[in-house]
């Protein structure tokens, strides 16, 4: 039995609503799951919450809530997005759920029996924004070198982990990994940062300056840091040190998509807690970049979000699904636009797409009372295109370009338009050579049924309705990429149109 695809978010800090970022990071990863069981393996896709530390304490307080009560009430706002979305998720973990605390004290224990852990004097500036310490080198004109806000300086009685001990090993381990930090340039950044001393990390805060967090096993005075927290989801999400059983099963995860600005904590802290912990390291760690708006990182604190809540009720979730995952190049950071998406949905997805679909199920209904002929020929340019498509598809997503996938369905899209353009159904019709017009609406009706199926992986609900018309239901796997599955006496239903185009 192969080892299922585990594919995971990062945890979403609660302390305000969810916007473009969280929803496009969801959005990357639910196509990459859906592709994955589309080609028949089994997934693990977990996604969830970070509910402990300053900002959420801060935010709690903002509204004279109980930081429990607060979370409680702004979790469902997450997975009301990824309802929305379509996000398929099979595991929604939390940081304040029992077996996760359970499992954080677990690794403490086995850190502090390596020595890995100590108690120590921590001076240096704190940025509650990112919840990081910094040194005066690594300020940035005295600021966050993350964020560039301001940062105040602390002086605390605190734990720390052995960062320092596992620099060396995780130099090599990068140089020798090239797929571990993906793209080349955030691990080419990683490595370069790398080239300086690694401070040992901080890893909890004192109760007296912040109250909302695990408590630390060995000492009920500190909690603890909320990276290192949030960091053990991944490992406790599938039951590790309590099931090793499961564990085994799913780890090492295959693929952890993050933000770029996240990536040191999923790059340098993560690799090397598990390194302490004798766990073997995951697949990937890919960083994608920000969504801006003319020039500037779409962020809660900035001010300047957009709100996917919005955006899906004006134009549906799969037009916002193809616009994010069409308009950035994974990796890199995307302009967002509100004009660019209403042209491509008016566009690629109404003229394009849902042009073809509207045709073929039309001229069925019109020519052959909505059934399938009898086709003496399968014989057809399209066929040959649609078998490049898949091989073009796959490759694009496993080399993680969901963007190129999405450029190659659309060529068999256009061409299947440019197709019915060059043959002139309506007059084959108006002559009565009903052989030749029914040989070529079931090439058609062929290429809309591989179309709907190749697009479940990223505009599922589309997808499922392009299927639905063709009397398909049922899971839909790459096996059923074959030409010639539409049955003949078949029931199809008249399309209407799948995306009304926006004035």
């Amino acid at each position: 039995m192969s080892k299922p695809f585990y594919i995971t978010t990062p945890l979403y800090y609660v302390n305000a609503k969810p916007h473009i970022g969280h929803a496009y990071t969801n959005i990357v990863c639910d196509t990459f799951a859906r592709f994955h069981r589309f080609l028949g393996e089994e997934v693990r896709f977990m996604t969830g919450t970070d509910e402990h530390g300053t900002k959420i304490d801060r935010a709690a307080k903002d509204q004279g809530k109980d930081a429990k009560v607060y979370v409680d009430e702004m979790v469902p706002l997450f997975q009301s997005l990824w309802n929305l979305l379509g996000i398929q998720y099979d595991y929604f973990i939390r940081t304040t759920d029992d077996n996760h605390h359970q499992i954080l004290q677990n690794i403490f224990k086995t850190l502090e029996a390596k020595g890995d852990i100590y108690r120590g004097k921590y001076k240096g500036w704190y940025c509650t924004p990112c919840e990081s310490f910094w040194t005066e080198t690594q300020l940035a004109e005295g600021k966050c070198p993350d964020c560039h806000r301001d940062v105040q300086q602390l002086a605390e009685d605190n734990y720390f982990f052995r960062l320092s001990k596992y620099q060396s090993w995780l130099v090599g381990y990068l140089r020798d990994s090239p797929r571990f930090v993906w793209p080349e340039t955030r691990r080419n950044e990683i490595l370069s940062f790398l080239e300086r001393p690694l401070e040992d990390l901080c890893i909890t805060r004192p109760r007296a300056r912040l109250t909302w967090g695990i408590a630390y096993p060995s000492s009920p005075e500190h909690v603890v840091y909320v990276w290192f927290d949030a960091l053990v989801n991944y490992v406790s999400g599938v039951a590790y040190s309590k099931d090793m059983k499961q564990f085994s099963r799913f780890w090492p995860a295959d693929l952890h998509v993050v933000g770029k600005d996240i990536l040191r904590q999923h790059a340098i802290y993560w690799p090397i807690m598990l390194k302490a912990i004798d766990v073997e390291m995951p697949r990937t760690v890919l960083a994608h970049g920000w969504w801006t708006i003319e020039g500037s990182k779409v962020s809660k604190s900035r001010g300047n979000v957009v709100d996917p809540f919005e955006i899906v009720k004006r134009y549906g979730a799969d037009a916002f699904r193809y616009y994010l995952l069409h308009e950035a190049r994974l990796g890199l950071d995307g302009s967002y636009s509100e004009d660019l998406l209403v042209e491509r949905l008016n566009s690629d997805l109404a003229d394009d797409l849902g042009n073809l679909v509207l045709r073929a199920t039309s001229m069925l209904e019109r020519y052959f009372s909505g059934r399938i002929p009898d086709a003496t020929s399968s014989a057809t340019p399209l066929r040959g295109k649609l078998a490049s498509m898949t091989d073009l598809v796959k490759n694009a997503m496993l080399g993680f370009q969901p963007y190129a996938a999405l450029d190659a369905i659309w060529e068999v899209v256009r061409e299947a338009n440019r197709f019915v353009e060059q043959n002139k159904p309506w007059v084959l019709a108006k002559e009565n050579k009903k052989e030749e017009l029914g040989n070529f609406l079931v090439g058609l009706l062929e290429t809309v049924r591989l179309l709907g199926l190749v697009l479940t992986s990223f505009l599922p609900s589309t997808a499922e309705k392009i299927l639905s018309s063709l009397g398909i239901n049922g899971r839909p796997s790459i096996q059923d990429m074959q030409w010639g599955s539409l049955k003949a006496g078949v029931r199809v239903e008249k399309g209407v149109p799948l995306f009304p185009k926006v004035e």
